[in-house]
């Protein structure tokens, strides 16, 4: 019998350790090219565990998805469209306040994650206390702490990946306040954007966010598709 396949987009600052991540997932098991279109490198790898088979795609390194490079769209994009079954997003254990604004986004576009708390070796050495069960909760995601680069911390990654894609740990996400003048923006935009686009992969509160941001990017998808709906 074939297999489950699961699809793991992993996300990540650059220097937050992502590639040691990626290769301590998938060993000699891995693939390069391009993305389609560009000329970005795109890394492919493989593995199997507990009876599943695990495909990895190593998205570019990004401090957040707002869209201002390729590399933001190109891992925005994928992380939307490519409907990868958990986003697995590498955390630098010892630098948490400029990694989690990552995570953060990524839990604003109600993304299955879980969250590769690696470099905690670093951390220690830096007398760093993290309390890893706490920052589960405030996130409402699983945090494993990792040190990829001595492999430790890989199996229980893996385990985390299968219970969030199999349903059997609930991702909470995350709800930031804006206050209530925006919040009251966003909830009039996402009324209009849920009638509008019932069956859209995107969330409307995450595009009523982007559209008062003035996202270029998602201004034009969204009159794409508002277009192609009045032509259909």
């Amino acid at each position: 019998m074939a297999k489950k396949v699961i699809t793991i987009a992993l996300a990540g600052n650059p220097n937050s350790g992502k590639t040691t991540v990626f290769n301590a997932l998938t060993g000699a098991k891995q693939h390069v090219g391009n993305w389609p279109g560009v000329t970005v490198e795109k890394k492919e790898g493989n593995l199997s565990f507990g009876g599943y088979r695990i495909k990895v795609v190593d998205l570019p390194g990004v401090y957040s998805l707002t869209a201002y490079s390729l590399d933001e769209i190109i891992a925005r994009d994928f992380v939307i469209d490519g409907q990868p079954d958990v986003v697995v997003d590498v955390v630098d254990a010892s630098n948490m306040e400029r990694n989690l604004y990552l995570a953060v986004q990524l839990l604003e576009m109600e993304a299955k994650l879980v969250i590769a708390l690696n470099m905690m070796d670093v951390a220690r050495s830096r007398e760093y206390r993290i309390d890893v069960g706490e920052l589960s909760r405030l996130l409402g995601v699983p945090a494993v702490p990792m040190v990829a680069s001595r492999n430790q911390g890989v199996e229980e990654l893996l385990r985390a990946v299968v219970d969030v894609a199999e349903g059997q740990v609930q991702a909470k996400g995350l709800r930031l306040n804006y206050g209530q003048e925006m919040e009251t923006e966003i909830s009039k935009l996402e009324e209009v954007i849920t009638a509008s686009l019932p069956s859209s992969v995107y969330s409307p509160r995450w595009l009523a966010l982007k559209l008062l941001e003035e996202d270029e990017e998602i201004t034009r998808k969204l009159l794409g598709e508002e277009w192609a709906k009045t032509k259909s």
